[in-house]
């Protein structure tokens, strides 16, 4: 793709192939988080387009308008929508395979414009995503699948998301590169999403590279319902591992909203082991707990708002006949030292680089 980066593919050595290779291991990895950790001010995305096409109505099927990387995309995606005076309605799929597939089943009865499968699965949709390409709904995924780009299978033009292995790799890395390659860690996931588990699948076997690091265990708990699970889960993780457990990656910051009262309760957390560091999405609870040294290190979010924004300029170039963008965004990693950075101040990953400014001069609006 015209537009990808690959800063953060790095090719790693394993320690096992000797000292020296271990030595080139750390070193890669502390220069790609060093990388994940600068400004982004510089706008890298397109820079020509379609105009802007003229009275389209989009629908926005959200996985779970709880989920704070959701929320950001949808977000930006109502602020582009208002510049470009189109319809946008949104549909709550609320965390669960069967409400998705009834705000879907309802999206397509309206006969939009588009719409955008936010953050949740289509591979549990084929007949309805079907009927929608047949109705010649244009379709634009956000996370629906690991990859970005065009989805041919699922009639996806394209499918807006950071490279999720990059998002991932980094989480890890940090990890590593913190704990001078001695990390101990668990890794939590949702199967539930293909992304969710691709991105644990990664974060994994990166760990795995480091000779003196391990994966304690590996925990597969639905998002939707970390309220109930996560506290005992936590308890139960510090009995079972005492100070053996230093790091919890966890593939959303979601699974720590529920975690760090648990790990106050318990007098760990806070500067002390363990420590979390989220792979997505950057919500506004994670910047509190990053800012304040609350049971979170870092995190991995990506640029939500420009991702809205890029949902909608992928949906004109479809109307408009033309081609996908192509573009990526590269993954960059929140920490305690630039935090107030990149729009932080605002508790989100906001890249200042006037990527509102570039979609506007592509479509012709002020």
């Amino acid at each position: 793709m015209k537009y990808r980066l690959f800063a953060l593919g790095l090719s790693f050595a394993l320690f096992s192939q000797g000292p020296a290779f271990a030595d080139d291991f750390m070193s890669q990895v502390k220069a790609a988080v060093a990388s994940a950790t600068a400004p982004v001010t510089k706008w890298d995305g397109p820079t020509t387009g379609p105009v802007l096409q003229k009275n389209k109505k989009i629908i926005f099927i959200a996985s779970d308008m709880k989920n704070g990387g959701v929320q950001g995309v949808q977000q930006g995606l109502s602020e582009a929508a208002k510049v470009a005076g189109w319809h946008l309605e949104t549909l709550d799929g609320a965390g669960s395979v069967k409400d998705q597939l009834s705000a879907l089943n309802q999206a397509i009865a309206q006969k939009p414009d588009g719409i955008v499968i936010g953050g949740w699965n289509p591979n549990v949709a084929k007949i309805p995503l079907d009927h929608a390409a047949k109705l010649g709904i244009v379709l634009i995924g956000w996370h629906a699948i690991p990859q970005p780009g065009p989805v041919e299978k699922y009639h996806l033009f394209y499918n807006v998301t950071s490279d999720s292995n990059d998002v991932a790799r980094i989480a890890a890395d940090y990890a590593i590169a913190r704990s001078d390659g001695k990390a101990q860690v668990v890794i939590l996931t949702d199967s539930l999403y293909q992304i969710a588990l691709d991105k644990a699948n990664v974060m994994k076997a990166e760990i795995g590279k480091c000779a003196s690091c391990k994966v304690l265990e590996f925990i597969d708990t639905p998002l939707s319902d970390t309220s109930s699970r996560m506290p005992s889960m936590t308890f139960s993780l510090l009995q079972k591992y005492g100070d053996k457990y230093q790091y919890t990656l966890a593939i959303n910051d979601l699974y720590f909203d529920f975690m760090a009262p648990a790990l106050r309760t318990a007098n760990k957390g806070g500067k002390n082991a363990p420590f979390n560091i989220s792979a997505g999405d950057g919500s506004i609870t994670a910047y509190q707990r990053i800012r304040t040294s609350n049971s979170q290190l870092a995190t991995v979010p990506e640029p939500l708002k420009l991702h809205g924004w890029q949902v909608l300029d992928e949906f004109n170039r479809a109307f408009a006949g033309q081609k996908p963008s192509g573009y990526v965004t590269p993954a960059h990693l929140v920490t305690k030292e630039n935090i107030d950075k990149d729009g932080g101040q605002n508790n989100m990953y906001d890249p200042q680089n006037d990527y509102q400014g570039h979609y506007k001069a592509i479509w012709g609006v002020k």
